[in-house]
């Protein structure tokens, strides 16, 4: 296969579990290879995606959830490396969200190991992992929608800051906030509506202050839960614009239901 810049895999069928299974697409600044077996791999319910043996930013090896009799994530093998842009891609029920809470700490997982920047993170709380730099969007707009479009975004800026919501911290802490907050809105496109009230906002540009919210919050890596969802085809693809936009300068992992969005 020729190389290119975004390779895909088509799953593998777990046994008993057919359509349960997910796709990985990733966008890499280098060249890749799609044959079987190159480089290292991540299975996410049977899927097989090709990292190429570079180091990885994250990493999880026989990560697993179980909910009763019940496996939601199986051995999952993931090395996500610094600078690209990862895309799973998969049915309801396949585990995809559950895998994104065991990255983030909203769920402990049943078995297996989570590493972020070298450093095993399993133990850690979904604060303390935000802090170490994993940022999120979630499948249902997420923002407080009688804040202004500024307020909820320094908001985020402001949970980063070392002084948090400290009311004897210095006036030009809070400068350097709001000026995060201000550039965070240029780059995603919104600064136009800095002043206006988040639930005034078009469907299409509350996606957009969801993602600013979480880029105030400086990740290292942003994991993004079905962003279009519910948007229509236009609203997704400047939304896939934004995000593959962002790709030059933030790592991604992204899922998404939307194959042909995630190609184009």
């Amino acid at each position: 296969m020729r190389p290119s810049t975004r390779c895909w895999q088509i799953s593998l069928v777990r046994s008993g579990r057919a359509g349960r299974c997910c796709w990985v697409c990733s966008s890499a600044a280098s060249s890749c290879s799609c044959a079987a077996g190159s480089g290292s791999w991540v299975r996410c319910s049977g899927a097989r995606f090709s990292a190429w043996g570079a180091a990885a930013l994250l990493q999880t090896r026989s990560l697993s959830k179980r909910f009763g009799a019940h496996t939601a994530v199986d051995a999952v093998d993931l090395d996500v490396r610094a600078g690209t842009l990862h895309s799973i891609i998969g049915p309801n029920g396949a585990g995809k969200t559950t895998l994104f809470n065991l990255i983030t700490g909203d769920l402990s997982p049943s078995a297996g190991e989570i590493v972020f920047q070298g450093q095993p993170i399993a133990h850690l709380d979904s604060a303390r992992r935000s802090r170490l730099g994993i940022g999120r969007s979630f499948q249902r707009t997420n923002i407080f929608p009688h804040s202004s479009v500024l307020e909820n975004v320094r908001i985020a800026a402001q949970s980063r800051s070392s002084a948090s919501f400290d009311l004897w911290r210095p006036a030009r802490s809070l400068h350097r906030i709001t000026e995060r907050a201000h550039g965070v809105l240029e780059e995603i496109g919104l600064a136009g509506h800095a002043g206006q009230l988040a639930s005034e906002l078009a469907g299409g540009d509350q996606r957009l202050l969801e993602l600013a919210i979480a880029l105030a919050t400086e990740p290292t890596l942003l994991l993004l839960d079905e962003p279009s969802q519910g948007l229509s085809p236009e609203d997704a693809k400047r939304l896939m614009g934004r995000i593959r936009a962002l790709s030059a300068r933030y790592t991604i992992l992204l899922i998404e239901h939307n194959v042909g969005l995630v190609m184009e």
